[in-house]
């Protein structure tokens, strides 16, 4: 099993930079996609972004596209989150998790939550107006 521990959260001002860390640990997590997800008040836990085993695609929600970017180092067994261009509305407690050992699935797999295992304990950002 895997485990997660998501850091790097915090208050910012609309407009702002955050960059989320994910720290796995277990030789396994390289196998696997990675995947972040957010959760606002009241609202479902969603998902914000993904890269498959390899790296060899990434997936957003649209309303992140062209402002958050995921990366991982296989080094460090550690998948990150860049935010910029932050928003209100981008307020929630961030998680990053691990998906499919595959990279020939269908996009779908790698987008959906029922999809991920091993969870982080997750990261609250708070965006200010």
């Amino acid at each position: 099993q895997v485990q997660l521990v998501e850091s790097g959260g915090g208050l910012v001002q609309a407009g702002g930079s955050l960059r989320l860390s994910c720290a796995a640990s277990g030789r396994d997590f390289n196998n696997y996609a990675v995947g972040w997800f957010r959760q606002a008040p009241g609202k479902e836990r969603e998902f914000v972004a993904s890269m498959k085993k390899t790296g060899r695609n990434t997936y957003y929600t649209d309303s992140v596209k062209g402002r958050f970017t995921i990366s991982r180092d296989y080094a460090k067994n550690t998948v990150y989150l860049q935010m910029d261009s932050l928003k209100p509305e981008d307020t929630a407690v961030y998680y990053c998790a691990t998906g499919v050992g595959s990279d020939y699935l269908t996009s779908n797999v790698y987008t959906n939550l029922r999809y991920y295992n091993s969870w982080g304990q997750g990261t609250q950002v708070t965006v200010s107006s």
